[in-house]
């Protein structure tokens, strides 16, 4: 069982550095766009914030995925291990067609589908935190797209009168703060979710108990897994998220980054375990329309939109199936 536990945990942080590949174009495809940084710059900046994440901040998100999915008592280590398989495949799915889709509702959806190819009950599912997950699916793009739209409209208000090319130099700088902290934001809330996977498997083995904290050491090495991850990068939905929604100058990418920090980090302190993908695009579009509306490439963002819906499903149902190929190992 040790050896089990451990090549699962080793699973999770995979999981946990794909999920940061995957969710590198949201952590800097605004600041890549605008030119503020190279990509490589961007990416080390990304990185580094991923990874402050990991100190002086509550394990509130963990707690959601670990507890408030799936009831606890119907965990076992196949369980947790086809749920990883199930978001592990549909991030690969997804990024090889360039959409910028949830690693969080990926997860959540291998979760949902490996415990009920188990159960084959309904009651083994926590539906208020699904519930919770649900909701916000729809709601953090639409607050990221409010809070982008607010915070452009501001910015164009306060510098009407000023140069082009003065404002653009002054939000370059601006934007390296913004990109940080959406960065940090980002690891804040998508480092926790493989910790909540972690911590709900070190209780299916009986190496923690219900009333402990989440060990330290796996709070750094889910950072330090997304950090990497961030930095090894993923230059095809960047391509996507920065250049084909909409056209960015660096006041509206710090405008879309800082609505996206505010909402990430804002769920993050109520244990809401949000998209980070949902939220920057979001912001994007609002930052878009600030423009005219014709500035947005609706059909663009009508692809991301099937993939959101997508996938829960479709990652459920690859959990499922991983499930019922590991059943025989079941002992």
């Amino acid at each position: 069982m040790f050896f089990l536990i451990v090549g699962i945990i080793i699973v999770a942080l995979v999981f946990d550095f794909i999920n940061g590949f995957h969710d590198a174009a949201n952590s800097i495809a605004t600041v890549v766009a605008t030119k503020v940084l190279t990509p490589l710059r961007a990416v080390i900046w990304a990185a580094f914030f991923n990874f402050v994440a990991a100190f002086g901040f509550k394990t509130h998100v963990a707690a959601t995925i670990g507890k408030g999915v799936i009831d606890t008592q119907y965990v076992d280590p196949y369980v947790v291990l086809g749920a990883l398989i199930g978001a592990i495949a549909w991030d690969i799915i997804t990024w090889l067609g360039g959409l910028p889709t949830s690693s969080s509702h990926a997860l959540i959806g291998g979760l949902v589908g490996a415990a009920l190819a188990k159960t084959h009950a309904i009651n083994v599912l926590v539906m208020s935190g699904i519930v919770k997950t649900v909701v916000f699916i729809f709601l953090a793009p639409m607050m990221g797209l409010a809070i982008g739209l607010a915070v452009m409209s501001t910015v164009c208000w306060i510098c009407r009168n000023a140069p082009p090319g003065k404002v653009d130099k002054y939000f370059r700088s601006l934007q390296l703060v913004s990109a940080g902290g959406y960065s940090l934001g980002h690891g804040l809330n998508d480092a926790q979710k493989t910790m909540g996977i972690i911590w709900m498997l070190l209780l299916a083995g009986g190496y923690l108990s219900a009333e402990a904290p989440l060990p330290y050491w796996v709070i750094l090495s889910c950072h330090a897994a997304i950090a990497l991850g961030t930095m090894a990068g993923g230059w095809r939905i960047v391509h996507t998220m920065g250049l084909k929604i909409t056209k960015l100058r660096p006041p509206g990418g710090f405008s879309a980054e800082t609505a996206g920090a505010a909402t990430i980090i804002g769920a993050s302190m109520f244990g809401i375990p949000v998209s980070t993908t949902h939220t920057i695009t979001g912001a994007i579009v609002g930052v878009g329309a600030t423009r005219r509306l014709s500035a947005v490439r609706w059909g663009v963002a009508g692809r991301i939109v099937w993939a959101w819906i997508l996938t829960i499903p479709m990652s459920a149902l690859i959990g499922a199936l991983a499930y019922a190929l590991l059943k025989p190992f079941v002992g």
